[in-house]
């Protein structure tokens, strides 16, 4: 199986504050950092620091060729990314004391995505080969249904929630990867212990993977309901965390391993990612994961 990730390539500009600004006010930052970042990039670097073989397609500006050189080196097939006019996407990041985070998207380079690229990428891929997707490039409805007419299975992180997400096909989804936010956007349930149903509901064929930051993570399937519980860790920086945990979660799948193993895995990474600043920069190596011990999920029924 050969993993697709068709994903945003973004530089991070992430500022130090006391709080998130509010409407209307002026607030000076206690320092300003610039990190690779962008969910599709950390999704792809998550995948191969765990330990899979994965090619990234995006696009960029001039000003985003340190985010290829950064994904090569770290074992990233990069050969389908194209240069367009223009700028790189980027993104403004606050983050406060607590090591939370608010995040403004510039789509850039990362909008001009058209259908002849689209077809050029999924060239080399075929029936049993998997495309993750994110929702901050253009067209991603025709990402899906393009690979789903070609037997790919379709793994879908629907973030950020927007109308774009209207106009794809879920029943063509086979995995959806979601934090509480979107998955209330989608499936219209609050409770978060509800929400995975909710969606199974509507599509009966998924497995739904819900991440919940601090208070874990649930997996729903037709058949199957698995708790994660999160690690008890000091937050640094949030920012990628869940970026972190689908790219290890998605590896231990397609290696074999069971659900509960790889949220396991997934969350014990996300848990070493939020102690670190950046996103792609703070994303742990395999052998930092596979060496912790923590606190094995269990059945939810």
């Amino acid at each position: 199986m050969k993993i697709l990730n068709f994903g945003s390539l973004n530089c991070d500009n992430v500022y130090t504050v006391p709080h998130m600004v509010k409407a209307g006010e002026t607030l000076s930052s206690a320092s300003l950092e610039i990190f690779p970042g962008g969910k599709g990039l950390n999704q792809s670097i998550a995948l191969a620091r765990a330990g899979a073989q994965v090619c990234h397609a995006g696009l960029i500006g001039e000003d985003g060729r340190f985010l290829v050189k950064l994904a090569e080196e770290n074992g990233v097939d990069c050969s389908l990314v194209e240069l367009r006019p223009g700028r790189t996407g980027h993104a403004v990041i606050q983050v406060d004391p607590s090591g939370q985070n608010c995040i403004l998207l510039y789509g850039g380079a990362n909008q001009l995505v058209d259908e002849a690229y689209i077809r050029r990428a999924l060239a080399g891929f075929g029936p049993g080969d998997l495309l993750l997707l994110q929702n901050e490039m253009n067209l991603p409805e025709r990402m899906i249904d393009l690979a789903w007419e070609m037997g790919l299975t379709v793994a879908l992180n629907p973030s950020p929630c927007s109308a774009a997400l209207a106009k794809c096909d879920f029943r063509k989804v086979e995995w959806l990867i979601l934090n509480e936010l979107e998955g209330a956007a989608l499936s219209g349930e609050p409770d978060v212990k509800k929400l995975p149903k909710a969606i199974l509901q509507r599509f009966p064929h998924m497995k739904v993977v819900l991440t919940l930051g601090a208070n874990g993570a649930r997996y729903a399937d037709s058949e199957r309901q698995f708790f994660q519980p999160a690690f008890s860790v000091k937050a640094v920086d949030t920012t990628g965390a869940g970026d972190t945990f689908t790219g290890f979660f998605l590896a231990a799948v397609l290696e074999g391993k069971e659900v509960p193993e790889a949220l396991l895995l997934a969350s014990r990474a996300a848990a070493l990612a939020v102690s670190r600043k950046g996103a792609a920069s703070s994303i742990p190596a395999r052998a930092e994961v596979d060496g912790g011990g923590g606190t094995r999920g269990y059945d939810a029924f």
